[in-house]
C-alpha cells in the first residue's frame, strides 16, 4: 500500500517531546510512544512545529526518531524537515516521509531536493507560525512534483485560504490535502481534507480518529458531536499566544494520565498562566464526559 493510500482517512498526530526543564525526558517519551501505539492512527509526524523539530540537536532528534520509530514498526513516521540535513537524518532513522517546512525561496526546487531523500508532504502555515503564503503558481509547481504526496494546510482561521487550496489541489489527481486545522478540525473535512496530521491529535487520540471515521462513513450524528466537543477543546489549546499551544498540549496529555506533570514542559514556549492549564485539563475532562 502506497504512503498516500495509508494516510487517506487517517489521523497523524503531530507529537511534541516532553522535556524536564531544558533536558528530554526520555523515559516519559517511551512511556508516551506506547500509549500512542495503542490507538487507530495512520502515523505520528515528528520534528513537526509540535516536536520542536529544528530546534532540537542532531541528537535529540535521533532518540526522538529512534523512539517512535521502534514503538510504529507498521504505521507511518513522518519527520518534519527545514534543512537538508535533517532530511537525511530522517532518512537515515528510518522515517517514511518528509513534512517540508516553508521556505520562501524556490519553494519547487526545495520540495525536490527533499525528495531525493524521501517522499515530501508540502506544508501551507501561516505565516505568524513562520509559514510562506505561497501563491497559486508555487502551489501548482510543487504539487506537480512527483516526489509529492500532497499538501498539510494549516491556516489557523482562514475557511477561504483552505478552500481555494482544496479547489487548486484538484488540478492534480492523487494529491492529498490533510488538515492540520486544529481551530475547525470537522469543517476542513467538510471542505474536502483527506486526512488530517494535527498537533491536537497529541491527546483526545481515539476522539479525533473517531471524527474521521463518522466522516467516512457519514455518520452525521456521531460526526457533529464529536466536531462539537474537539472545536471546544481546541479554544483552549489553540489561542493566544499561539506559541503556547505546545505546551498547553503537554498538559492535556498530564491531563490524560498519559504524561506525569513534571515531564511535560516545553523550553521554548512563553510563560503561560495558572488558569491556562486549569482551562486545559477542564477541557479534557469535559470533553471524556460528554462522550461518555
Amino acid at each position: 500500500m502506497t504512503i498516500a493510500a495509508r494516510l487517506q482517512g487517517g489521523l497523524v498526530p503531530a507529537v511534541p517531546v516532553p522535556f524536564r526543564g531544558k533536558a528530554l525526558a526520555a523515559d516519559a517519551q517511551h512511556v508516551y510512544a506506547r500509549w500512542m501505539a495503542t490507538q487507530d492512527i495512520a502515523g505520528v509526524a515528528v520534528w513537526a512545529h509540535t516536536g520542536r523539530g529544528p530546534r532540537l540537536s542532531a541528537d535529540e532528534r535521533r532518540v526522538v526518531l529512534q523512539t517512535w520509530r521502534a514503538a510504529l514498526p507498521n504505521r507511518l513516521v513522518i519527520a518534519g524537515a527545514s534543512t537538508l540535513e535533517m532530511a537525511k537524518q530522517a532518512k537515515a532513522g528510518g522515517a517514511d516521509a518528509l513534512l517540508a517546512f516553508p521556505q520562501a525561496k524556490d519553494p519547487a526546487g526545495w520540495h525536490q531536493a527533499l525528495g531525493a531523500e524521501l517522499p515530501v508532504i508540502a506544508f501551507y502555515l501561516y505565516e505568524q507560525a513562520g509559514g510562506v503564503a505561497y501563491s497559486d503558481a508555487a502551489l501548482h509547481a510543487i504539487l506537480a512534483l512527483p516526489e509529492v504526496i500532497g499538501i498539510k494546510v494549516a491556516t489557523l482561521d482562514s475557511v477561504v485560504t483552505f478552500q481555494r487550496i482544496v479547489a487548486l489541489a484538484q488540478d492534480h489527481p492523487g494529491k492529498l490535502v490533510i488538515t492540520g486545522e486544529d481551530r475547525f478540525l470537522g469543517y476542513s473535512l467538510m471542505l474536502g481534507a483527506q486526512g488530517a496530521l494535527v498537533g491536537m491529535g497529541a491527546a483526545l487520540t481515539d476522539l479525533q480518529c473517531a471524527l474521521l471515521r463518522a466522516h467516512a462513513a457519514g455518520d452525521g450524528v456521531d460526526f457533529l458531536q464529536l466536531s462539537g466537543l474537539l472545536d471546544r477543546f481546541s479554544q483552549q489549546t489553540f489561542i493566544p499566544p499561539m506559541e503556547g499551544y505546545i505546551q498547553r498540549m503537554l498538559w492535556a496529555m498530564v491531563a490524560e494520565g498519559v504524561l506525569s506533570a513534571d515531564a511535560s514542559d516545553d523550553p521554548w514556549g512563553p510563560s503561560l498562566p495558572q488558569s491556562q492549564r486549569d482551562a486545559v485539563v477542564q477541557a479534557v475532562h469535559d470533553a471524556r464526559a460528554a462522550r461518555r
